[in-house]
């Protein structure tokens, strides 16, 4: 036995965080491939008396989870959203929840564009095509896709993300447009230093007038179903949807009809509702000729998913020791 203060964390991060943490307290890790059920995470903060709790998005931490240890100071997410974790009745009962906000913004921009061009260019269906030997001449209308230069890129959400995503289309001579719940002068002043004259449209106008949009919202009453059936039928028949937010922000069955109808061209996907998505779902059928899925992988660069583990394990050891978060969800919700 030890008198360090035990921390729970939900599973295998990289070794930057687990190492960080594993010099200051006991640490006990679930190494499964599979998240642990909520149960479980109860349990094993019980039986440890967990001071520390690490988890991911797809962990859901409510009240149960928040009164299984008495002695839990902190729930340190490894995530940029906290939508999964009870925020409000963490801080009634004086628990600190921090999150990674910030350092994912460059990789899941990457990642969008990944995306967007895998789609324009059709690049997932000509490796398919190479794969599968029917490769045999060079073919003149063969697998051709949608330019990207000189195109409109549509974005939902000029936040962080949303901002890198559209600083990109500077390379590709893009109009671009944005949509929100306000304007934001201040962003569009930023994106002219990069090149990027934004334009700030209503949804609707966006979804008319665009060639690709991207989503970068977060999860909301707002904007859960924000692109929904009437949303899809706006949008021009080639258009290229793209969502590297939250699978809940498009509605899957109108997704699913607006591909089949041929009301859109294409989407990417890094997100999907229900997620992980299922390999018999109804939706990949559409793969990959209009379709292109990912595992959530926005964030998966070596180095950043390396600060995410890092930033994770402060936030823990700065809850333990009943200091400041360096990076605070209560703090940025508003309940501190």
């Amino acid at each position: 036995m030890t008198d360090r203060p035990t921390v729970y964390v939900t599973r295998a991060i990289p070794d930057a965080g687990l190492d960080r943490l594993r010099e200051r307290y006991e640490v006990v890790v679930w190494e499964e491939k599979l998240p642990p059920g909520k149960s479980h995470i109860e349990s094993q903060l019980r039986e440890h008396d967990a001071e520390g709790l690490l988890c991911l998005l797809s962990d859901e931490i409510d009240d149960d989870v928040l009164n299984a240890s008495p002695d839990l100071a902190v729930v340190s997410t490894y995530s940029v959203g906290y939508d999964h974790v009870d925020l409000a009745a963490a801080a009634e009962r004086d628990i600190a929840v921090g999150h990674t906000p910030g350092v994912l913004t460059e990789t899941t921009a990457d990642l969008a564009w990944s995306l967007l061009m895998a789609c324009a260019r059709r690049t997932v269906e000509g490796h398919d095509y190479v794969a599968a030997d029917e490769w045999e001449a060079w073919v003149p209308t063969l697998l051709m896709g949608a330019d990207v230069h000189g195109a409109t890129l549509g974005i939902v959400g000029l936040g962080d993300i949303g901002a890198a995503t559209a600083r990109r289309a500077a390379g590709f001579d893009m109009d671009v447009l944005y949509t929100g719940r306000s304007r934001k002068p201040d962003r569009e002043t930023e994106l002219v230093e990069h090149g990027v004259d934004a334009t700030y449209v209503d949804l609707e106008d966006l979804l008319t007038e665009s060639d690709f949009v991207s989503l970068h919202v977060p999860l909301t009453e707002e904007t859960e179903g924000l692109i929904g059936e009437a949303e899809l039928e706006t949008m021009a028949e080639d258009a290229v949807l793209v969502n590297t937010a939250r699978g809940e922000v498009v509605d899957t069955d109108a997704l699913d009809a607006a591909l089949d109808a041929g009301e859109i061209g294409r989407a990417g996907l890094d997100v999907t509702d229900p997620e992980p998505l299922p390999a018999d779902h109804r939706l990949l059928r559409h793969a990959p000729e209009k379709l292109v899925v990912t595992p959530h992988i926005g964030s998966s660069s070596v180095a950043t998913r390396g600060r995410m583990a890092e930033m994770a394990a402060a936030n823990v050891e700065a809850g333990i020791e009943g200091e400041p978060l360096p990076n605070s969800a209560l703090s940025d919700a508003g309940l501190e």
